[in-house]
């Protein structure tokens, strides 16, 4: 018996050390980019060993987001039994910051991202999306019970913009010394506290009108495409064969655009942080209080993400990129982040933002506006305005009180 136990125990142990490995394989390369051999070598086994427990890649692959989404039920479980919303969202950042101070520590290895779950095929692919979709709606019930079809909408919004946060964390926590997470901590959970607008500032976004680039319109329909594409289904599972056929050409023209697949994601990731910075200065030469001009930008980039027009392309693509070219892709984001903490700094100064850190709560913004285009079915439910000031209102004013839309 007591050789069953080991053995059984050993087994356990090599499974998990495969899971882990594949998990860090995804996060770098993508499911599909994943391969065998990559995974055998970061666990010291040859890829014969691995195929004896996962005879699959995609058996592989669908164990390692099954592994997350168990690890984000039982983390919602641990929180849920906090009394208070407040106290539940505080628990369930608190594990995402625990996870990753024990992962900087060498004491614990990283789940696997779900940005790639779409890119599953079936039967894998719907399982994995109903997990995806039980999770979600455990962590709306973090804000208790909707009274109400407004109240859900709400808590929709904000458990989306929680869980984008905790996920985001890992694209930015390293700027920091890890015995400075609990104070980075603090001060994110502060803002879904008690959101960045000063005393008596009100959601009331203004339209821009941001410079448009001189580009090709069939070019850029072929951008717009492809983003929409690669945002659903990943940069793997987006192939130049669907996306010809989504606009209806040969992957003839495909290359009469771009030389390569890469140079799509590059252009398309271009593009939207061309669109991000247009907004910006758009709202800068419109004038007015740096509140008023952070919630233009938002508004005006969280109602193209809701749109088939103008989606901009989520960052999940960057890990089917080369990481040098992945590396300049997080460079451009970083500059537009600390565009976004300026004008946060300056708010602060003149009054009209809380008193924030700055380069947190720009983070905060970044994941916000950067997975808005994951709920545009919720949107579509709702007029557009509406839809858009409940979806920004989670860092703005808040993940707590009712906001006013």
């Amino acid at each position: 018996m007591t050789t069953t136990n080991g053995a059984t125990k050993r087994y356990r142990a090599k499974r998990d050390a495969i899971l882990a490995a594949a998990a860090e394989a995804i996060n770098e390369a993508s499911a599909k980019g994943m391969t065998f051999a990559d995974v055998a070598r970061r666990v010291g086994l040859n890829t014969t060993s691995v195929t004896y427990y996962f005879k699959r890649k995609e058996d592989l692959a669908a164990a390692a987001f099954d592994h997350t989404l168990d690890w984000l039920q039982a983390t919602l479980d641990e929180a849920l039994r906090e009394p208070t919303p407040r106290a539940r969202v505080a628990k369930f950042l608190s594990v995402h910051f625990n996870r990753q101070r024990r992962i900087e520590a060498g004491e614990e290895r990283p789940v696997a991202m779900l940005s790639d779950l779409r890119a599953m095929e079936d039967p894998f692919k719907a399982r994995l999306l109903s997990g995806w979709r039980d999770v979600f709606r455990k962590t709306r019930t973090l804000w208790g019970d909707p009274a109400d079809r407004t109240a859900k909408d709400i808590f929709s919004a904000r458990a989306h913009v929680l869980l984008e946060n905790c996920f985001w964390l890992t694209v930015w926590l390293d700027r920091y010394e890890p015995d400075q997470y609990d104070r980075v901590e603090a001060r994110l959970m502060d803002v879904f506290l008690h959101g960045m607008a000063g005393p008596g500032q009100r959601w009331a976004p203004r339209p821009l009108a941001p410079e448009q680039a001189d580009a090709e319109p069939a070019r850029d329909a072929f951008l717009r495409a492809a983003t929409r594409l690669i945002n659903e289904l990943g940069y793997r599972g987006a192939s130049v064969q669907r996306i010809a056929s989504e606009l209806n050409v040969t992957k003839g023209s495909f290359y009469h655009h771009l030389d390569a697949k890469d140079d799509l994601v590059i252009a398309c990731y271009r593009r939207s942080f061309d669109t991000i910075s247009a907004a910006q200065r758009a709202a800068d030469h419109a004038g007015g209080s740096h509140w008023q001009r952070l919630s233009s930008t938002l508004a005006l980039l969280v109602d193209a993400q809701f749109t088939d027009q103008g989606p901009l392309l989520r960052t999940t693509a960057l890990s089917g990129l080369p990481l040098t070219v992945r590396q300049a892709m997080v460079d451009r984001s970083n500059r537009i982040a600390r565009r976004f903490a300026g004008t946060i700094s300056d708010g602060i100064a003149e009054g009209s933002l809380r008193a924030v850190d700055p380069l947190i709560a720009a983070q905060a913004l970044m994941a916000l506006q950067n997975a808005a285009f994951d709920m545009r079915n919720w949107a579509a439910t709702m007029p557009r305005e509406r839809a858009v000031g409940f979806y920004a209102s989670t860092v703005m004013t808040g993940l707590f009180d009712d906001p006013v839309v």
